[in-house]
């Protein structure tokens, strides 16, 4: 698939910490009633049967507004509850061999630390790419660099896969990391902890229509 067919602009990463002691399915749900319409989870130190079971609660509350659910790293949680698709990392599970179990109609996402992960096997297996980090972010400590707008869009010019960008995506740099190349921008924090997921949700996809409007290819 390539850029001109990738249906999500505004793409929720999930963070229970994030939540600030709120309920983690309702700030969920607010941000979709918001305008967030692709969901991924993401729990690396949960048990698995916990992480099935809170990934079971989120689909069917996802399912509710015909928004996909991505499971991050946990190709086992993926199968088990059917999701849409799966997140991994450079250092996660194996792109081809989450293909071979999950199937290819399902939504494979790869994340992006440099213009030399392009090159490495099994890349073009991906459905999309998640640019990691576009600004360093507490969030997600074990980046080494960030991508800032000029490598982003170097990678644009490189690839015309779907390009996710995350990392301190706020409404100050939203419009301008979509008119750099992104076509959906990942939100943790500036969702999770907004005293009002909804508004954050909508204000974000305002500013992602603007830069999209600027955008020159």
């Amino acid at each position: 698939m390539n850029q001109s067919t990738f249906p999500y602009r505004l793409y929720l990463v999930t963070d229970q910490a994030s939540c600030l002691g709120r309920n983690f399915f309702w700030v969920v749900e607010e941000a979709l009633k918001g305008g967030v319409d692709i969901v991924q989870i993401r729990e690396k130190s949960l048990p698995l049967e916990d992480f099935i079971r809170k990934a079971e609660q989120l689909k069917a509350i996802c399912e509710k507004y015909q928004v996909p659910l991505i499971i991050n790293d946990s190709v086992k949680v993926a199968k088990i509850v059917d999701a849409e698709g799966l997140h991994v990392g450079q250092e996660d599970a194996n792109i081809k061999e989450a293909k071979a179990i999950l199937g290819s109609s399902k939504t494979l996402g790869l994340s992006l630390e440099n213009m030399e992960d392009l090159r490495k096997p099994y890349c073009e297996d991906a459905w999309y790419y998640g640019v990691s980090p576009i600004y360093a972010t507490p969030t997600k400590k074990d980046t080494k660099s960030e991508w800032g707008l000029e490598g982003l869009a170097n990678l644009r010019n490189a690839t015309d896969k779907p390009l996710v960008a995350i990392g301190r995506v706020n409404l100050d740099n939203a419009a301008n990391i979509i008119s750099h190349g992104a076509d959906c921008l990942a939100v943790v924090s500036g969702i999770c902890s907004a005293p009002s997921p909804a508004h954050a949700a909508e204000a974000l996809r305002k500013k992602i229509e603007e830069g999209l409007n600027h955008q020159s290819w």
